[in-house]
């Protein structure tokens, strides 16, 4: 947001805050959800570098196609383990998914 829009809606007694201060979120909370969000970018990453349809996946990991789309937009039905164990799967090593896990994304 540009700072005179900012400044205006201040004037008007708005309050401009971060997502995790309107969400009440901790410290911890927030590194999680962003964890979370990392691995699932990256498995559609790697999924399509492989060419592999959600469906292919899906049956390569014995699951279906609306799990490995929940997997991959980050719900958060779809466990960590789920997400770590498909990675591993298609052929991220450990060290590939600690990185993916340390490096701040922020693209949303």
């Amino acid at each position: 947001m540009n700072s005179e829009k900012r400044r205006r809606l201040e004037a008007a007694g708005w309050q401009s805050v971060t997502v995790d201060e309107f969400l009440g979120l901790t410290p911890q909370e927030s590194a999680l959800i962003e964890m979370r969000l990392s691995l699932s970018r990256h498995l559609k990453k790697l999924r399509t570098k492989q060419q592999l349809t959600q469906q292919a996946l899906a049956k390569k990991i014995k699951s279906s196609q609306s799990r490995v789309a929940k997997m991959e937009s980050g719900d958060p039905s779809s466990s960590l383990d789920l997400i770590i164990n498909t990675l591993l799967e298609i052929g991220a090593t450990p060290q590939e998914i600690g990185e993916v896990i340390s490096s701040p994304s922020h693209s949303f």
